[in-house]
């Protein structure tokens, strides 16, 4: 009987974020003061009083769920996690929580990423679509095919619960294979109005900047396992931790085979710590006989 602590990603931000801890907790009103400082500029006040659409950007998205975890973590009483995960930006969340990561460096990570990934998705214009109720190895066999065929980018990008892929690449890849996967009977094949395409090979250049980020910060042994989103099993070791975080930005998010082997290796209760219910909802999915709950 493992618990799990599991962490959300881009997509899981609204307006007001966090103001109830800035305001209820002294503890958690130093970390976001703490954050405004390292980021230069007050991302508190857009996540508190900022509109969707500023929320959107991927230089304050970022941050800002990162912010919010860290902090909904911190604040739980006598948290003892046997493993953890986050989904993509959440990883870093993540080794926060199992000890790999500070608080600074981490944040300070996540921004450089952030901003790599803006200059990436700025430098060709490229997208994502989730596709519905197709599977995965079809999904997989049609951007095969549509590389092969067109010579544009589409990847499988996150794997989130059986029947929900979302695909990545340049916009006229993602079109052509919205297409077919429409036509081999995906129930739904939508593109996302995301700034590029994560997790796909046109975010190499944001790569290699992270790459020499992360390679420049101190990174200790974890207290428990991460489950990397590009491995999907659990990992111990720091350097092989490092060599993951950076393959991810280009890599897959293997959600649905991450949580698979938690439950593999035991954990029969996910808590999800951050802002909204997104992978409370895909651990269901998942598997339904595993205990799901959330601390926002």
């Amino acid at each position: 009987m493992k618990h799990a602590y599991v962490f959300p990603g881009q997509g899981s931000q609204f307006p007001g974020m966090g103001k109830n801890h800035y305001e209820n907790s002294a503890f958690a009103k130093k970390l976001f003061e703490q954050a405004n400082e390292i980021l230069g500029f007050r991302i508190s006040d857009i996540m508190f009083t900022g509109t969707d659409e500023d929320l959107r950007q991927t230089n304050v998205t970022q941050p800002a769920v990162f912010l919010h975890s860290v902090i909904a973590y911190k604040s739980i009483e006598h948290a003892h996690p046997d493993m953890v995960a986050g989904h993509s930006l959440g990883e870093f969340s993540a080794l926060v929580a199992n000890g790999v990561l500070s608080f600074e460096d981490a944040l300070k990570l996540v921004f450089i990423r952030a901003r790599a990934m803006q200059k990436a998705c700025e430098m060709q214009p490229s997208t994502m679509a989730a596709v519905l109720a197709l599977d995965d190895a079809k999904v997989e066999e049609i951007c095969a095919l549509v590389q092969a065929e067109s010579g544009e980018v589409v990847v499988p990008a996150n794997y989130n619960c059986p029947g929900q892929l979302v695909i990545s690449g340049s916009v006229k890849g993602i079109e052509i294979a919205c297409e077919q996967m429409k036509a081999a009977g995906a129930k739904r094949a939508l593109v996302l109005p995301v700034g590029g395409a994560f997790h796909s090979p046109l975010m190499a250049p944001a790569r290699e900047e992270l790459k020499a980020a992360i390679n420049g910060m101190k990174f200790q042994q974890p207290v428990c396992a991460v489950y990397q989103n590009v491995v999907a099993r659990a990992v111990l070791d720091k350097d092989e931790i490092k060599h993951n975080l950076i393959e991810q930005l280009t890599g897959a998010v293997r959600w649905t085979q991450s949580v698979q082997s938690m439950i593999r290796d035991g954990a029969s209760t996910f808590t999800e710590v951050g802002p909204g219910k997104v992978l409370q909802g895909l651990v269901a999915k998942i598997d339904k006989s595993v205990t799901v709950n959330g601390a926002s």
